[in-house]
């Protein structure tokens, strides 16, 4: 047995957390790029700290999945301005923002040197500059991976800059920051941090750490989801899923995730679909499809088949829970969360035949615990609409 995990340098979790940010940033630079959402005056009471502490600031604004332009924009201004740390407060899309930037801030190369699929994906050489991550929504993990996804709208494709030295310096994960997340996005984003754990428990990269860490995920996942959704101001139930995303994002980013994320990746690079949402209506017909075709691989499939058993048993909470029970209620979840199907976002039947050549190629598929072939990929899409 072989395997290796990383994360980020430092993990700070519970509520009010936030307030250490300042202390925290103070040994790390002079002069902070601070990347929110679209809502920026979420920045405004850690400007106002940071300035306490003595560090300047200044704000960008990420307003929804960043592209490659928005990337490149951003690295010029913090370049203009010295930051010398860069801190990310928003959903995955601001972080992943931030660690880009940060990797770019200290290597030579532009954004397209290290680019995966559309670039030379070159690996960066120099340590990017830090990055303080502080996720505002339970759901990407994205505090804790070592990969910034963005969109190529040219080549309406999703794609990744990747490195083991983009993990955050700091990650700090506070419950109390996706209190007034709104009910679809608390779905959307519960569901995503849901299929990571589930998909990378299942996946050909999972190992023993990886698998701890998936194990509790699902159980908090799975008691604690519809309750964050239908009541926002549950604490208990929002500490479960920031623990969730949290363990997501150390599983995808230490092992491997599976077909859902392999068809997520160039559906969100060409149609405006919310990523949990195709994580949502994917999840359990992925789940069907592979309890399928392990089964007709008889013996060589056992052990995943097995591990799809377990997941059953953890999220029904039920010791003679069977994998199919498992699939079922992943159904009943996208349902009682009121997830719309991709046909909703204008994707329709004669788009399937662009989406699935992609999806092969994507990083994400080769972790499925068992190979799809075009014919299944294109049954699972038609049957998300």
């Amino acid at each position: 047995m072989q395997f290796e995990f990383a994360t980020a340098r430092r993990i700070l979790f519970g509520a009010g957390r936030i307030d250490d940010v300042p202390m925290l940033a103070a040994g790390m630079g002079e002069n902070a790029f601070v990347i929110g959402g679209r809502n920026t005056e979420r920045c405004d009471a850690l400007l106002v700290n940071l300035k306490l502490q003595g560090i300047g600031s200044t704000r960008f604004s990420v307003a929804g999945e960043p592209t490659t332009d928005l990337i490149q924009e951003a690295t010029a201004q913090a370049r203009d301005q010295k930051c010398d740390l860069v801190i990310g407060i928003g959903g995955g899309s601001v972080i992943d923002a931030a660690k880009a930037v940060a990797a770019l801030l200290t290597n030579t190369g532009d954004l397209f040197t290290y680019l995966e699929v559309i670039g030379q994906g070159q690996a960066i050489s120099r340590d990017p500059a830090p990055c303080i991550a502080i996720p505002t929504t339970a759901g990407t993990g994205a505090e804790v991976t070592r990969n910034a996804v963005m969109q190529s709208p040219e080549h309406q494709l999703k794609v990744s800059m990747r490195s083991p030295l983009m993990l955050p310096r700091k990650a700090v994960v506070d419950p109390e920051l996706t209190r007034t997340l709104p009910p679809a996005l608390t779905a959307s984003t519960g569901m995503d941090a849901l299929t990571q754990l589930l998909e990378a428990f299942v996946s050909r990269g999972a190992n023993p750490l990886t698998d701890g860490i998936c194990r509790e995920g699902l159980m908090r996942a799975a008691r604690s989801l519809v309750t964050a959704w239908s009541q926002g101001d549950d604490m208990a139930a929002r500490e479960d899923m920031a623990v969730a995303s949290l363990f997501g994002g150390l599983a995808l980013a230490n092992a491997k995730l599976g077909a859902a994320h392999g068809l997520a990746a160039p559906l969100g690079g060409q149609y405006a679909i919310p990523h949990g949402v195709v994580c949502a209506r994917l999840l359990p017909l992925v789940m069907a499809a592979n309890i399928n075709a392990l089964k007709a691989a008889g013996a060589s499939g056992e052990s995943a088949l097995g591990r799809y058993g377990e997941v059953a048993r953890i999220v029904l909470d039920d010791p003679r829970a069977s994998a199919e029970e498992g699939v079922q209620w992943a159904h009943r979840l996208a349902e009682t969360l009121e997830i719309p199907g991709l046909g909703a976002f204008g994707f329709g039947p004669d788009d399937i035949a662009s989406v699935v050549p992609k999806a092969q190629r994507a990083s994400s598929m080769q972790g499925n615990p068992v190979m799809l072939g075009s014919d299944d990929l294109k049954a699972l899409l038609e049957a998300a609409l």
